[in-house]
């Protein structure tokens, strides 16, 4: 049975997830399409995660302001108009620059960012980092700290 074309106004969304700071839209999630995800990050300055990886492919496009990105050992800027793709089991880490930013994020088929994101917010309903809940809910979602072991 063939899916049907999604069509989202600004108004028919999911409400913003609080991850710790960042603001997180779930633009479409995997049950809408045939498996990737796309979503929209803000964040203010200093927000984002730490060092991490997954199974899935993920890819950022900056829209506004800057984004430090760290890929395994090397460290960039990737400013408005920027395109980082990162292969799965790639450990990395971003954080919004000086003023905050947006950027879409999509992973690839098979990510369960979606699920991830949204047991964030639920389990930390007030934003601020509670590390025991942030690991445990990772650990849930095949999301891993650190680089791979």
């Amino acid at each position: 049975m063939a899916r049907p074309p999604v069509v989202l106004t600004p108004a028919q969304r999911e409400p913003a997830l609080d991850l710790v700071g960042e603001r997180l839209t779930v633009l479409v999630d995997r049950d809408q399409t045939n498996g990737y995800e796309v979503f929209l990050q803000e964040g203010v300055e200093g927000s984002g995660p730490p060092p991490h990886h997954h199974d899935w492919d993920e890819a950022f496009f900056v829209i506004d302001g800057a984004v430090d990105f760290g890929v395994g050992e090397r460290e960039m800027t990737a400013t408005a108009g920027s395109f980082v793709h990162l292969p799965g089991g790639t450990t990395h880490w971003f954080r919004f620059c000086a003023g905050g930013g947006r950027m879409l994020s999509l992973t690839g088929a098979g990510s369960g960012a979606a699920g991830f994101f949204r047991a964030v917010a639920a389990a930390i309903p007030d934003g601020r980092l509670d590390v025991d809940k942030l690991t445990a809910v990772a650990d849930q979602h095949e999301v891993r700290f650190g680089p791979p072991s």
